[in-house]
């Protein structure tokens, strides 16, 4: 039952006014995907731990990493005081991530020469020069693949427990730059891909030769050169990352407008029903946002509970809205009433700063007695309005020119409780007699009003926070569908308010299409993203284009793809080719074609190609592909016997066995690809350290969404130990690292956790000063995540510390030889600390990753 319709508790001292080919894939339903025929199993290869290393940002130390917030243990931090409300300001990310400079208080010196994954830094060097001839295979910054080289023979490339994959991320910023060409690309008449640094140039005709298809293609006499030197003037013959640029339009008379007016606003929709506490938390992180917003900005304010109110900034010294009612969606009439009205609903944020913090001081909490869970919320009907004034009138035109905005704009919901009232809700109660079929309505109305959002260049974020159980499942197609995401947090203080301020700072690109295009050898067969597929007909213009099309919900830094691949057949030619081309609009209206073309080589030698593997690249690869397919806890359990079944494949399948014995030994160029597939059967994607369903499925709603480095991160977590001076030494992941004089800092992208070991905490000058250099790390670690991380302190023996052991690798029970090997770091240590350090420890049934490999009946790889 409804409950009685309050008078706008959120807000009491408002003024009322009157209520107004070669078989695509396909997507499925559920987390963003592309399934082809044909679909062979996951893939694989990924690195973990190397040998202790000492680092720091001239090593190779990437601290820009976006990474998700979800929430899992309780409680806040035992070292500082509870929860800290949102801090006025927070520091709002840049829209271009940048290198985070360590500061003088936690440096990480360096000990070893810098690492450079999938040597793109490599490639860099060499780009400046490259020609068809010196070009090495290698990749851009935007593309990783999980090997260098391919395997010429079709068998033993396709192996599914091994296969061949590459991660595409189309809004990633590059150090650098692209090359930026001011003209239309050449392309080619039959097949559609782009003239690239690895043609062949008839340089007295201007002809070139397509590397996908090898037609012959005109230049329309550009390219006629007197020396292929020459040739290297023009960017797309000697970059392998271009992008072009059309600061047009095909619409007629369309003049690109930057101004506030037509910049892609963010709408606020606010759940008005908390209680006071939640209240004071949310109001400070609002404040905190207003601080931080860009004076050129427009925002819009709403309020959601058995009614949405739309907050008007005309009025400068009250707060004032318009009431529509929440039981149904609001009708044509209603909403032409409120946009031809003479409200001003977006504003910028110079122009109403002060209104805006008039708006949020005067939110009050739910009076009624009635529970969280069964408080009327009319979400569905909020995001119909704040779609509807996104929009504004159908068509602005001022002296016949066409305005638009740049880029997405961005609706973010603060949601503290479910759905419970009109369109898109649920009941209250799980035991409604017709819950299940209520709740399947309600997700297929959200994911509808997902993609309407997307149509509208609207993408939707939904940042949850409190106790309340909001729904996962039915408000997970609203975020996935616009292209947005959806965040849980324990409450709306400081974690929360970081992620507001993020969520509206991060640029989002519209109009987003990704199209593969490989050698006629190779087959795309599945793409795991933020996208679907695209029904685009280009025959018209290109006679055999065989492109695979993604359609992408956005265009941001923080996602990738995952695209798998598998020969069609055993490969001839001595290279193959991958063109990649992303076509968008920015949020400077300027409409870019990012073409990126990379050239592999093949090999009959499965060594070679083992050498090539890149490890974390390939374990990014093989999870999203695993993770695609755990949708529910069950699910999830049996992925864990596919990680068994997978090592076991590798070991039979590309190593070698052990003499008078049935064990495999695992191959030595891909040793650390075990270590990884243990962190992630065992970790929160997969395994049982998250309790909730809910948060598991948000979980693996953000990783199978998420860039490379978050998703690394995700998988396996980076252990860097506290030394003194503030410094900080990075260790395997193990739980050996637990060592009471030090403490420890472990960040698993969507959770950084620090500990502090029992004989360190009793001290506390020394504590108070490893703290605040561990805090300082975590911060410049996470600086530029989205979303945000949590960051949670505890000391040894404490109740939340079993969420920091339970992501080490138990190791305490190896024999002290398996112990050094893995983790040389004890051999520092003296007798008295090693039999300390051996007695902390309670024995669990848990297998080592030693134990857990001779279970599949190989012999543990050495360790690098």
């Amino acid at each position: 039952m409804a409950t009685p319709p309050q008078a706008s508790p959120g807000a009491p001292n408002t003024d009322k006014k009157s209520p107004m080919t070669p078989a695509p894939p396909t997507i499925s339903p559920g987390a963003p995907r592309f399934t082809p025929p044909n679909l062979q199993e996951d893939q694989i290869a990924s690195p973990s731990i190397k040998n202790p290393i000492m680092l720091s940002p001239e090593n190779g130390v990437k601290t820009g990493s976006p990474v998700p917030h979800l929430s899992t243990p309780p409680g806040p931090p035992v070292f500082t005081s509870p929860v800290r409300p949102a801090a006025v300001p927070f520091r709002t990310s840049p829209v271009t991530p940048q290198p985070v400079a360590f500061s003088s208080g936690s440096s990480l010196p360096t000990s070893s020469p810098p690492h450079f994954p999938n040597g793109s830094a490599e490639l860099q060097q060499q780009l400046p020069g490259a020609t068809e001839e010196s070009m090495p295979a290698g990749e851009s910054p935007c593309v990783l693949f999980s090997a260098h080289k391919l395997l010429k023979h079709k068998k033993l490339a396709n192996v599914p427990s091994l296969g061949f994959g590459v991660l595409v991320s189309p809004g990633r910023e590059t150090s650098m730059g692209p090359q930026v060409i001011h003209r239309d690309p050449h392309r080619c008449h039959n097949c559609g891909a782009y003239s690239n640094l690895y043609s062949n140039i008839l340089i007295g005709s201007g002809q070139w030769q397509c590397v996908i298809c090898r037609n012959l293609n005109g230049s329309e006499g550009e390219y006629i050169a007197s020396s292929k030197e020459e040739l290297r003037n023009f960017p797309e013959l000697s970059s392998p990352l271009v992008d072009f640029i059309q600061t047009g339009n095909k619409r007629p008379s369309f003049v690109p407008v930057t101004d506030s007016r037509t910049s892609a606003p963010v709408v606020l929709v606010i759940d008005e029903c908390l209680d006071e506490a939640h209240l004071q938390h949310l109001q400070s992180s609002l404040h905190a946002f207003v601080d931080s917003v860009p004076p050129t900005t427009r925002i819009g304010i709403i309020l959601y509970g058995s009614t949405v109110s739309v907050y008007d900034f005309t009025e400068e010294s009250i707060a004032s809205a318009d009431v529509i009612p929440g039981g149904t969606s609001p009708t044509q009439e209603t909403l032409k009433g409120l946009i031809y009205g003479t409200g001003i609903y977006l504003s910028p944020m110079h122009a109403s700063k002060e209104v805006a913090h008039l708006i949020f001081s005067s939110l009050r909490p739910y009076k009624l007695n009635v529970p969280e869970v069964s408080r009327d919320r009319c979400l569905g009907t909020a995001v119909e309005v704040a779609m509807a004034i996104i929009q504004g009138p159908s068509v602005d035109m001022s002296r016949g020119v066409v305005k638009r905005p740049g880029g997405n704009s961005r609706i973010i919901i603060c949601a503290g409780g479910p759905n419970t009232y009109g369109p898109g809700s649920v009941p209250h109660s799980y035991t409604h007699p017709n819950y299940p079929h209520r709740v399947k309505t309600a997700i297929k109305w959200m994911e509808r009003l997902g993609r309407e959002a997307h149509q509208h260049n609207i993408v939707v974020d939904i940042l949850c926070a409190g106790t309340c159980p909001v729904r996962v499942p039915v408000l997970q197609p609203l975020a996935n569908a616009s292209g947005g995401v959806l965040v849980l947090h324990d409450d709306f203080g400081e974690a929360f308010g970081v992620n507001l301020q993020r969520a509206s700072a991060r640029a989002a690109s519209s109009h987003g299409l990704l199209e593969i295009r490989c050698s006629d050898d190779i087959l795309v067969t599945q793409v795991v993203g933020p996208g679907e597929e695209a029904n685009i007909d280009t025959h018209e213009t290109f006679k055999s284009d065989m492109a695979v099309s993604i359609q992408m919900l956005s265009v941001e830094e923080t996602q990738c793809f995952s695209i798998s691949m598998q020969n069609k057949h055993d490969i001839k030619s001595d290279y193959v080719f991958f063109q990649f081309a992303i076509q968008y609009s920015n949020v400077y209206q300027a409409d870019i074609a990012r073409v990126i073309t990379i050239r592999l080589p093949t090999v009959d030698s499965v060594s070679a190609y083992l050498q090539s593997v890149q490890d974390e690249v390939a374990a990014v690869i093989i999870a999203k592909r695993t993770l695609l397919q755990a949708k529910s806890y069950s699910d999830a359990i049996d992925m864990q016997t596919t990680i068994d079944e997978r090592v076991k494949d590798i070991a039979s399948k590309f190593g070698s066995q052990v003499p008078k014995s049935k064990l495999y030994r695992f191959p030595k160029e891909i040793s650390l690809l075990p270590e990884l597939l243990f962190h992630l059967r065992r970790g929160p994607l997969l395994g049982s350290i998250v309790g909730h369903e809910d948060e598991r499925s948000v979980l693996r709603n953000l990783f199978l969404n998420a860039s490379f480095d978050l998703s690394l991160r995700m998988i396996a977590p980076r252990c860097l130990m506290h030394r003194e001076g503030g410094t900080f030494e990075e260790l395997p992941t193990y739980d050996l690292a637990m060592q009471s004089d030090t403490a420890v800092v472990l960040d698993h992208g969507t959770d950084v956790f620090i500990w502090l070991g029992a004989e360190l905490a009793a001290d506390e000058g020394r504590s108070a000063a490893a703290l605040a250099a561990c805090r300082t790390l975590a911060e410049e670690l996470t600086e530029l995540r989205f979303p945000a991380p949590r960051i949670l302190a505890f000391k040894e023996g404490s109740s939340q510390a079993r969420y920091f052991v339970s992501r080490l690798i138990p190791a305490n029970k190896d024999p002290p030889y398996e112990q050094e090997a893995r983790f040389p770091q004890l051999r520092t240590l003296t007798i008295e600390q090693r039999t300390k350090l051996k007695s902390s420890f309670i024995h669990f049934d848990d297998p080592s990753f030693c134990e857990w490999i001779r279970g599949l009946k190989a012999v543990p790889p050495e360790p690098i």
